[in-house]
């Protein structure tokens, strides 16, 4: 309790001070700039709403004829537009799968960093992004059993209104594999 407290007492105090350092600067107030990373964000806006969507995943020894999730996801603007935040939950013969999606523009590094966090694995795994044309793509390694895995999503909007994604997965310098397939149709 007192540490959510403290926190919040220390957000409090960071915002009181930058207003007090901002009006005792006392100049004549610039000409509105645009916020950094905004133009950036605003491309995400496709992620919006809540959507119902589906995980094809490919035939396999233990699914010969493939296997299907279905779940639901949020997709909100973050505190002050600097992010996008995504809650999912799907479930099925594959697993039942809930976790959080934080994404943000990193001025720095010019370029979008994704946070993931799930209910089967510890702390976040972290992707790096971009868009390739049309397509928005974010790459990230996970480690596990020993063996680091190469993640690759690409997701992009598609004229019918849905979103349509596809998760690609390398372990060492073997080829790149499809684990997963999703489409998203807005709920109405």
């Amino acid at each position: 309790m007192f540490a959510v407290f403290g926190l919040v007492a220390f957000a409090t105090a960071a915002v009181a001070v930058a207003a007090w350092q901002e009006k005792a600067a006392e100049k004549p107030a610039p000409a509105q700039t645009a916020k950094p990373g905004k133009a950036e964000m605003d491309r995400l806006k496709f992620y919006l709403g809540e959507w119902n969507y589906t995980e094809n995943y490919p035939k396999s020894a233990s699914a010969p004829n493939g296997a299907t999730n279905t779940g639901i996801y949020t997709s909100k603007p973050g505190p002050g537009g600097n992010s996008l935040i995504n809650t999912f939950h799907s479930q099925g013969p594959v697993g039942d799968f809930e976790g959080l999606l934080v994404i943000t523009w990193d001025a720095g590094e010019s370029a979008y960093k994704a946070y993931v966090f799930g209910n089967d694995f510890p702390g976040a795994l972290v992707g790096t992004g971009a868009f390739e044309g049309d397509a928005f793509v974010l790459r990230s390694e996970l480690k596990a059993g020993g063996q680091t895995m190469k993640l690759r999503n690409v997701a992009r909007p598609t004229a019918a209104g849905t979103i349509e994604s596809e998760q690609y997965v390398s372990v060492k310098d073997a080829p790149e594999k499809l684990l997963v397939e999703v489409v998203a149709t807005r709920k109405h």
